[in-house]
């Protein structure tokens, strides 16, 4: 029988409510238990395929093809879960399995309610991500903030749970905030009090509290918390502010979290002595890497929120960890590189990153970056969109197809580089009609992408687009001088592009995401090599510069440099 812990947050939203059952993931599991992880949204969107990235951030794509909350992407890179549809549900999914199942007459005439057919749906949803026995601990984590209207049947459903398993099997984890007042000079608890009172009235009462704030608590006011929210002192942990998210584990673990739940759940018996040397060794290398530090620029479309890019940011800090580095990430947005000075807007980067998106804002932006990137032979990695723009980029300055675009931006390009998915050509729906999940890739011998893969001739990544690389184009773009060393096992779909190290010491771009499979301790090989290279750009350009004569090298700039190399 599986054990559970739900995670719920109030006060406010954003208190990182997803990093804390992460982080009490990475602890049990370090602990030797098996754990998975599920999220309950209160929104009524199916899932959050459709929704702004600037609303809702990041939509993290699992190998099933499901598109889910970016909370997963953190449940992945902390544990060793492997997720799937299974493990995101939100209230519009709730209620449309329960209309579906009234339609089918599974009900037998009965009246359907929120209390007990939602409620029960949800702890099935819940029950069901370990029905197999794969799991000895249930992580749930609730959306929203106690109090919102949307989340009452997520909670309700949890306290029925927490009742049916019982004090050993079901503990209640609290996230809530204990602000700093500026005026009165310290930290105040009584929002704290307030949203555990407002837990405690549905009939919840937290077990343990996750106290957010940006400098530490007292030993007075953990006993005053405490004190008034009815839990022991060693159960209130300081959940402060830290540099780098892969350290929440461990200052979790200094304060006693993980033996705190495997003692309250029982677990003594099973649970080994915690291992955390990999994890102190990852956040040492974080905080101080030894090799040194190298710029890159992304040129994106959502730039104003960087959840939107939350798995791509990390996986480039992946990389730097792979290479002993720092990467520092210049956040750039496409639209910016309209101007004649798009150039000297990129020159201070060791390396050129175009990611993923939808829409004709900002492209040609795009495409002046890569275009800059190609010519000055400056790393560039394009993901999803950034192979899309790479492919047009190609087609119009190198093999002169003028006007080359995608039918997503020009339906009447004379040369449709990029067109729509030939298996939703009469398809107009737009939730969940994209190609979605793990599909196999081909590496071709000999090329960038199967050296960085180590030698491998196939491997398996997740995709999320709508639109693809024309076939007709492949035989004029390849005349051209670029290399299509990926594609699809029935060779339908090309998978990834680049250019010949002769030509350029590191171009690729693909169409999958390969920032969805990266973690801290498993880097993805794409990334770790697109550092280095962007590293080794950055000493080349460093060493052509020291090699110049002084007044010369004083204004010379790194597009310079690079030719020189």
């Amino acid at each position: 029988m599986p054990k559970y812990i739900f995670v719920t947050g109030g006060v406010v939203s954003s208190l990182g409510k997803g990093l804390a059952a992460s982080s009490i993931g990475c602890l049990l599991e370090a602990r030797g238990l098996r754990v998975t992880l599920i999220k309950l949204d209160p929104y009524i969107n199916v899932d959050p395929g459709t929704m702004s990235p600037f609303q809702h951030g990041e939509v993290f794509v699992t190998d099933d093809g499901a598109e889910t909350d970016l909370d997963l992407g953190h449940y992945e890179r902390f544990t060793h879960a492997h997720l799937s549809k299974a493990n995101n549900w939100t209230t519009g999914r709730i209620y449309l399995s329960v209309l579906e199942k009234e339609r089918r007459g599974d009900y037998l005439g009965k009246t359907i309610q929120v209390i007990p057919h939602i409620t029960n749906e949800i702890m099935e949803a819940i029950r069901s991500v370990t029905a197999n026995g794969e799991a000895d601990v249930v992580i749930a984590e609730i959306g929203g903030t106690v109090g919102d209207i949307e989340s009452l049947p997520f909670l309700e459903a949890i306290r029925q749970l927490g009742n049916e398993e019982g004090r050993e099997n079901a503990l209640f984890v609290h996230v809530t905030l204990v602000p700093y007042i500026a005026a009165a000079g310290e930290l105040k608890t009584k929002p704290t009090q307030h949203s555990v009172r407002e837990l405690r009235e549905i009939g919840i009462a937290p077990d343990i509290l996750l106290c957010r704030s940006d400098r530490p608590l007292s030993h007075d006011l953990r006993s005053k918390i405490a004190l008034f929210c009815n839990v022991k002192e060693s159960a209130v942990i300081s959940a402060q502010d830290v540099d780098t998210i892969y350290d929440v584990p461990l200052t979790f673990h200094d304060q006693g979290l993980d033996e705190l739940i495997v003692s309250s759940l029982q677990l003594n018996e099973v649970a080994v002595q915690t291992d955390l040397s990999e994890w102190r060794k990852l956040v040492s290398t974080v905080r101080e890497p030894s090799a040194g530090e190298t710029g890159i620029a992304i040129v994106g479309k959502y730039v104003e929120l960087e959840d939107s890019y939350k798995s791509l940011r990390e996986a480039l800090t992946h990389g730097g960890i792979a290479n002993n580095l720092r990467v520092n990430v210049r956040w750039i947005e496409s639209e910016e590189l309209m101007d004649d000075d798009s150039d000297s807007r990129l020159r201070d980067f060791d390396a050129i990153l175009v990611p993923g998106g939808f829409g004709k804002r900002g492209v040609e932006g795009m495409i002046r970056a890569i275009s800059y990137a190609r010519r000055t032979r400056t790393p560039y990695f394009g993901i999803c969109l950034g192979m899309q723009t790479a492919s047009v980029e190609f087609a119009r300055n190198a093999c002169d197809l003028k006007d080359a675009d995608s039918t997503e931006f020009n339906v009447e390009t004379p040369h449709p580089i990029i067109f729509k998915l030939r298996d939703l050509v009469d398809v107009e729906q737009l939730g969940g009609t994209m190609r979605l999940g793990a599909w196999p890739c081909l590496l071709s011998e000999g090329s960038l992408a199967r050296e960085v893969y180590g030698g491998a001739e196939e491997i398996s990544e997740r995709h999320r687009h709508r639109y693809e690389f024309n076939p007709a184009y492949r035989a004029p773009l390849e005349k051209g001088g670029l290399i299509f060393s990926g594609a699809s096992a029935d060779q339908k779909f090309i998978e990834i592009i680049e250019l010949s190290r002769d030509e350029h010491p590191w171009f690729l771009a693909c169409q999958f995401h390969p920032e969805f499979k990266s973690k801290p301790l498993a880097p993805h090989p794409l990334f770790a090599s697109f550092v280095h290279a962007a590293f080794q750009n950055r000493l080349h350009t460093e060493a052509a510069v020291e090699q110049m004569p002084e007044p010369e090298s004083a204004g010379i700039d790194r597009a310079a440099a690079a030719s020189e190399n």
